[in-house]
C-alpha cells in the first residue's frame, strides 16, 4: 500500500453508483448544526448563496497507518488529493461565488490537523455522530470497527441541494468537476436570463 497519502495508487477500484444518492438532489439541507475547525457551529439548512460541500470518508496522516485493505475498498481513497483540489480551485470557486466546506465523521481536532497541514483556506466540518446520516440517509461503509461516509459532494444553493456527484472517482478531479458543473450552470443562466 502506497503512504503517499498526496498520490492515488495505480490501479485502485472505481466506485459504482449503487443508487444511494440518488433521492438527494432536489431535497433540502437538514436543520443540524456541526461543529467546524474554526470553531464555529455551521447550521446547513442556513447557508446562503451556493456551496460546494464535499462529503470525505477519513483524511489519513503521515503518523498513522490507513486501516487495512483501505486502497481496495472502492472509493476509499483520496481524501488528501481531493481536499487538495478543492483548495487548488478555491479562488475560481470563490469567483464563480460558491463557497466550500468538507465534511467527514472524523472529530474537530483530526480535521483541525488536516487542515493546517494541507494549508486548505476552508473549513472542514464533522459529524462524527452520523446525524447527517440519519438526517439525509447519506451512504456510509464500515471498515475497522469505524462508519464513515462514502464520497460524494453536494452543490446547495440557499439550502436546497441542485447537484448531486455520486460516486466520486477519481477524487482528485472532482473540484474540476464540481468548477465546469458551476461554469455550464453559469452559462445555462445567463442564457436564459437573455431569452426572457
Amino acid at each position: 500500500m502506497s503512504t503517499n497519502l498526496s498520490q492515488l495508487p495505480k490501479g485502485l477500484p472505481a466506485p459504482v453508483d449503487d443508487g444511494a444518492a440518488s433521492h438527494l438532489e432536489g431535497s433540502h439541507l437538514p436543520n443540524l448544526a456541526l461543529d467546524s475547525t474554526d470553531g464555529a457551529s455551521v447550521n446547513l439548512a442556513e447557508l446562503r448563496g451556493r456551496w460546494a460541500i464535499y462529503v470525505y470518508p477519513m483524511t489519513g496522516r503521515p503518523d498513522i497507518p490507513l486501516p487495512d485493505g483501505w486502497d481496495g475498498i472502492p472509493g476509499a481513497r483520496g481524501c488528501t488529493p481531493q481536499s487538495c483540489g478543492f483548495r487548488d480551485h478555491y479562488a475560481e470557486l470563490k469567483a464563480l461565488n460558491t463557497g466550500v466546506f468538507g465534511l467527514s465523521t472524523q472529530t474537530t481536532e483530526y480535521q483541525r490537523e488536516v487542515r493546517d497541514r494541507l494549508h486548505l483556506p476552508f473549513q472542514l466540518v464533522s459529524d462524527s455522530t452520523l446525524r447527517l446520516k440519519s438526517a439525509m440517509r447519506l451512504p456510509t461503509f464500515t471498515v475497522a470497527g469505524m462508519e464513515l461516509f462514502k464520497r460524494l459532494t453536494l452543490i446547495a444553493h440557499d439550502g436546497r441541494i441542485e447537484k448531486i456527484f455520486y460516486p466520486v472517482f477519481p477524487p482528485d478531479q472532482n473540484a474540476d468537476e464540481v468548477l465546469a458543473w458551476l461554469r455550464g450552470n453559469a452559462q445555462a443562466a445567463r442564457q436564459r436570463d437573455a431569452a426572457r
